[in-house]
């Protein structure tokens, strides 16, 4: 099969250019072995079109989403969907696992512009996070104190022209990060000191990693109804583990950089792509 690999581009991957590009060049490599052609695209090329009917992406830019999704709707095979790509945008996850019962944070999303109006008393301390699309930013993650600290930051966000926000409860406990494959076995999860794994550093605000015990099997099923829901088959996540070892889902996204488990999940990302195409 001839397939178009689209990789993400620089301003996407902050702080991670090279994990992203590596991965994307691994699976590419898994697919050529396996006997398939692969022409790669950037963003920006795939936006001037392609032929392709088989697609596997790493693209997060907006109007590369809602092309891969007309290209969709005319029966192109694209991995992740560009569906999956817009339902991992900040508001978007928020509401789809909001609705899906899936355990997640107390959250409000809020319109930037109005920032006196945003009730969130109840959710300080908390996360504000811009909610139209990932963090590219370090503030676009942003940890606030109290309710002045919160309504400065919306309305820093209103300056920069993001007109939603999200905003997190926090949760007290150990973040744990994990990366999977739709539709098979493989699952990682890790704690992020141990391969000094992060954008922007937010991660010390949970303060020191007690080790509660990880209900692996548990992570690994919320995991995987949180990429049903959203629609996406290469996925990764932060969850935090409690003191009392539940466990709750703070972030999910579409195909991350696998960068501690690289060498294991391309083989496994690859033969996903492989069985998508072919059914």
């Amino acid at each position: 099969m001839l397939f178009a690999g689209i990789y993400r581009n620089h301003r996407f991957s902050p702080n991670h250019v090279g994990n992203d590009r590596t991965l994307f060049e691994l699976v590419t490599d898994h697919l050529r072995e396996m006997g398939h052609r692969v022409n790669e695209y950037s963003e920006d090329e795939a936006m001037k079109g392609i032929d392709e009917r088989y697609v596997f992406t790493m693209s997060r830019e907006p109007h590369v989403a809602r092309m891969l999704q007309s290209l969709e709707n005319e029966g192109v095979r694209v991995i992740n969907s560009g569906y999956g790509i817009e339902n991992c945008y900040r508001s978007n996850m928020t509401r789809l696992l909001n609705e899906s019962g899936i355990p997640v944070p107390d959250n409000i999303t809020v319109n930037t512009c109005e920032p006196a109006a945003a009730n969130f008393l109840n959710l300080i301390p908390g996360w504000i996070k811009r909610g139209d699309f990932h963090a590219i930013h370090k503030e676009d993650v942003s940890f606030v104190r109290n309710v002045d600290e919160g309504r400065a930051m919306l309305a820093e966000y209103a300056r920069r022209g993001i007109e939603t926000a999200v905003l997190n409860k926090h949760i007290v406990g150990d973040l744990v990060k994990f990366y999977g494959v739709r539709g098979t076995n493989f699952f990682f999860h890790f704690y992020p000191e141990e391969f000094q794994h992060s954008k922007f550093g937010n991660e010390s605000v949970n303060g020191k990693t007690e080790r509660y015990p990880v209900r692996v099997n548990e992570l690994k099923s919320i995991a995987a109804r949180g990429a049903d829901v959203l629609n996406i088959d290469i996925y990764g996540g932060d969850a935090i583990i409690t003191p009392n070892e539940s466990i709750c889902l703070i972030d999910m996204n579409d195909f991350p950089s696998f960068a501690p488990c690289r060498e294991q999940a391309a083989p496994v990302i690859a033969q996903r792509i492989h069985e998508i195409t072919i059914k």
